[in-house]
C-alpha cells in the first residue's frame, strides 16, 4: 500500500515528536505528515531513558539558546497541559576550582564550597578530602515531566492530522524525480520531504537514502535508581561531577544517579553493565554520606553527536529534500522545542525567524 504525504518524519523520539506537532500545528502550511518509528512504542530508546533535568547552563552558547528557547515554548502552552512539564530543581557542579571554573557558564554562579555543603550535606567531609573544593549553581535549572511532554506533542501532532505509524521499520528510501519514496513496514510513503530523526540511527538511514553521512557517533549514558540511607532534601539539587564522572539526585523512587560515561557505542538498545554501576556506587559510596543501597532498575540511553558536538538541523546540501534533524547529544529535551521551532520554519519556507534564528541555523546546518 502506498500512501502520499508532504513530509514523512523516520523517529518517534522527542526530536520527530516535537517536529511533528509544531509542523501540525501550523494552519498556513496545512501539511500532510506521516511520522514512521521502527519500534512499537514511541520514545522507546533514549527519550525514554532521560535524566529528566533542562540545564540552561549546560553546553556551549548555541545550546544555551536553544534551551532558553524551548524553557520559554513549554512555559507558554504549560496551561493546556493535564500537569505541570516543569518543576523547580536547581543544578550544582562541584570539582576542583579550575573544573568548575571551565564549566560554569551562563545562569550559573560560582558558589562557596561551605554554602554546596549547606545545599546537599551529603558531601561533606569526604568530598573535600578527595579534592572537591569549589561549586557553581545553576538555581534555573528544572526538572522535566517528559512524559506529560512527550505525550502533549503527539497529542498536538495526531489533532494537527499527523499519521503516527509504529512498528514501521524503515527498509529502503529512493530519490524519484520529484519526491522521495520510503518503505516502512509493509508500506511505502511518497513524500516531498524526509525528515532524518533516527537518533542513533540517523547515518544509517543516510546510507540506506544514498546521502553522504554526517559522522553521527552514538555514545553510551547509564543510570540508575537506587536506595539510600540518607537521600537528599526534596529541595537539594541535582549534583554533577565538574569533570563529567558522576551526578546525582533525589528521585520519586529514591536516588538516581550516573556514572556518566561517554563511551562510544553501536546503533543499538542500549543496555547496562552491572560493572560500571558497581564502580560508581563504590565511588559515591567513599566520598559521600549518601549509603547507596540496593539497585531499583536501571537503564542505558545512546547520546549521538558529530564532532563539534552541535546538532545537525536543516536540508542536506547535496540531497534535495533530505532533511536532518539529528545529532542532539545530551540536549534532546532541553532543545527539543526551539528545534522543532526552528525545522518547521526551514521546511514551510517560512524561514529560520529572526536574526538569531537565523545565526542558529547556519550554526546548526548540515554540512557545516
Amino acid at each position: 500500500m502506498t500512501e502520499t504525504a508532504d513530509v514523512v518524519i523516520v523517529g518517534g523520539g522527542i526530536a520527530g515528536l516535537s517536529l511533528a506537532a509544531a509542523l501540525a500545528s501550523d494552519q498556513r502550511a496545512q501539511l500532510r505528515i506521516i511520522l514512521v518509528e521502527a519500534e512499537h512504542s514511541l520514545a522507546y530508546h533514549t527519550s525514554s531513558r532521560s535524566a529528566r533535568q533542562l540545564i540552561p547552563s549546560y553546553g556551549p552558547e548555541a545550546i544555551q539558546q536553544l534551551t532558553a528557547r524551548t524553557l520559554q515554548l513549554i512555559r507558554e502552552r504549560e496551561d493546556e497541559l493535564p500537569s505541570p512539564v516543569l518543576t523547580p530543581r536547581s543544578f550544582m557542579l562541584i570539582g576542583s576550582d579550575n573544573d568548575v571554573a571551565a564549566r560554569a557558564s551562563g545562569a550559573m554562579e560560582r558558589l562557596p564550597w561551605e554554602e554546596a555543603v549547606q545545599l546537599c550535606p551529603q558531601i561533606e567531609p569526604a568530598a573535600r578530602q578527595q579534592g572537591y573544593n569549589a561549586a557553581g549553581l545553576d538555581t534555573t535549572a528544572v526538572g522535566c515531566n517528559t512524559d506529560v511532554l512527550l505525550d502533549h506533542h503527539r497529542s498536538a501532532a495526531e489533532a494537527g492530522g499527523t499519521r503516527i505509524m509504529t512498528g514501521a521499520r524503515v527498509h529502503s528510501v529512493q530519490r524519484l524525480r520529484t519526491a522521495w519514496e520510503v518503505g516502512a513496514g509493509s508500506q511505502a510513503v511518497h513524500a516531498a520531504v524526509v525528515v532524518n530523526a533516527a537518533g542513533a540511527w540517523a547515518d544509517e538511514l543516510a546510507v540506506l537514502s544514498g546521502v553522504a553521512t554526517q559522522g553521527m557517533r552514538p555514545y553510551r549514558r547509564t543510570a540508575a535508581v537506587v536506595g539510600a540511607d540518607n537521600i537528599p532534601a526534596p529541595d537539594s539539587p541535582m549534583v554533577a561531577a565538574a569533570d563529567d564522572s558522576f551526578y546525582f539526585r533525589r528521585d520519586d523512587d529514591g536516588l538516581l544517579i550516573s556514572p556518566a560515561e561517554t563511551v562510544p557505542s553501536v546503533p543499538e538498545d542500549a543496555q547496562p553493565r552491572p560493572e560500571d554501576l558497581e564502580a560508581l556506587i563504590a565511588r559515591l559510596d567513599s566520598m559521600t554520606t549518601l549509603g547507596i543501597g540496593s539497585v531499583m532498575r536501571a537503564w542505558t540511553g545512546l547520546r549521538t553527536q558529530v564532532a563539534d558536538g552541535l546538532p545537525v538541523v536543516g536540508f542536506d546540501p547535496e540531497a534535495e529534500g533530505f532533511f536532518w534533524l539529528a545529532g542532539q547529544g545530551g540536549y534532546g529535551f532541553q532543545t527539543s522545542s526551539a528545534i522543532a521551532e526552528l525545522s518547521a520554519g526551514l521546511i514551510t519556507g517560512t524561514g529560520a525567524g529572526a536574526a538569531a534564528g537565523q545565526s542558529l541555523a547556519s550554526a546548526l546546518a548540515a554540512g557545516r
